[in-house]
């Protein structure tokens, strides 16, 4: 059976030989920014417009910046996003070696950044041309880009297991059990491991996420983590952003998956968000990557989460750019039904499987 990446080398063959006018499409689209493709709604499953989680310190870029990137998804058929808090914000360092926690969160201190950070979300949509919504429904209702909300790290959680009961009253959807700092919920795959994959406590975090309806998020959890959560969740899971390792040293492979890793995620009938980090050159890299990941896990099973704008030498900078992914998607020789799939339907259906 002829794979997907084995596809397009054909394709490239037969575009040196002018057969395929179509392919030069891609190459016009990466320079003109408001040249779209087809029109696809598109559902980031993972992202920081305007770095929201830095109001208040000195390095935010202000409240303006937040609202041009809602206007930017508008303008780009972002249907809908998961836009994530970042709950272990105060102990992180970008360093050499990648972001890193300098100390541990004192008592309570995880749940009142958690609150702090979702104050921050509610006051910028109530300014922006957006809103806050909980179910499919809603989603599909929307004219203009609607917000699920999540949470990086299940540090909020602090020993209480109700803790998820809260935050789902308060509006969270979908819940990322680790992030950089170590917990003792489950093992990261940038530190070493202390919990031997998903803890008990971590079992029981899932269970009542699966229980409230929640989506369950494994990114940035180690191969045994993800193994563990795949094997108690009563409902798909979502790894929200990541892409398949590359044959390098660079930090952020530490962050990238291996095929039998993706493939877990997949068999829970979940999804993978196609992270266009650094870890990629080039859009045609990263188009290439996304391709790679459909060919390993299939069509139903990929997604796009773009890690906006808190990512790491991002290749989709903002989200024109997202558009130009699609165009080369199409370029490439993607069915419409494929990209419709990898650009929102793949999402929704794993929601609807999902939340309550």
């Amino acid at each position: 059976m002829i794979t997907r990446k084995d596809f397009i080398k054909q394709l490239g063959a037969l575009a040196s030989l002018s057969i395929i006018p179509d392919l030069a499409f891609s190459n016009s689209i990466f320079g003109d920014k408001n040249a779209n493709a087809s029109t696809y709604n598109v559902f980031d499953l993972h992202c920081h417009p305007g770095a929201f989680f830095r109001k208040g310190s000195s390095s935010y870029a202000g409240d303006d910046n937040f609202k041009k990137v809602i206007n930017d998804m508008n303008a780009n058929h972002i249907n809908g996003v998961f836009l994530s808090i970042v709950s272990d914000l105060n102990l992180l360092k970008v360093t050499e070696k990648g972001v890193k926690p300098v100390r541990s969160f004192e008592k309570g201190e995880a749940w009142q950044s958690f609150e702090q950070q979702l104050s921050v979300i509610q006051e910028l949509v109530a300014l922006s041309d957006t809103s806050i919504i909980n179910s499919v429904k809603e989603l599909d209702k929307s004219k203009k880009v609607a917000v699920f909300i999540s949470c990086e790290g299940a540090d909020f959680v602090d020993g209480d297991i109700d803790n998820i009961n809260r935050v789902f009253e308060l509006g969270v959807r979908s819940v990322q059990l680790v992030h950089y700092a170590p917990n003792t919920v489950g093992d990261l795959q940038t530190e070493s491991p202390i919990n031997d994959g998903l803890s008990a406590y971590g079992k029981e975090i899932v269970k009542r996420m699966n229980e409230v309806g929640m989506l369950i998020d494994v990114a940035h959890a180690s191969f045994k983590t993800v193994k563990d959560v795949a094997e108690i969740t009563s409902a798909p899971i979502m790894l929200s952003h990541s892409i398949l390792k590359k044959d390098t040293n660079d930090p952020v492979n530490a962050r990238a998956i291996t095929e039998e890793h993706a493939k877990i995620v997949a068999e829970t009938g979940g999804i993978i968000g196609a992270w266009p980090s650094g870890l990629n050159t080039d859009m045609d890299d990263f188009v290439a990557a996304t391709i790679e990941l459909v060919d390993v896990v299939g069509i139903d099973h990929v997604a796009l989460g773009t890690d906006m704008d808190a990512n790491y030498k991002p290749v989709i900078k903002d989200y024109f750019d997202v558009q130009k992914w699609v165009a080369a998607l199409e370029a490439k020789g993607l069915s419409k039904t494929e990209i419709d799939k990898l650009t929102s339907a793949n999402a929704k259906r794993v929601l609807k499987k999902t939340l309550k």
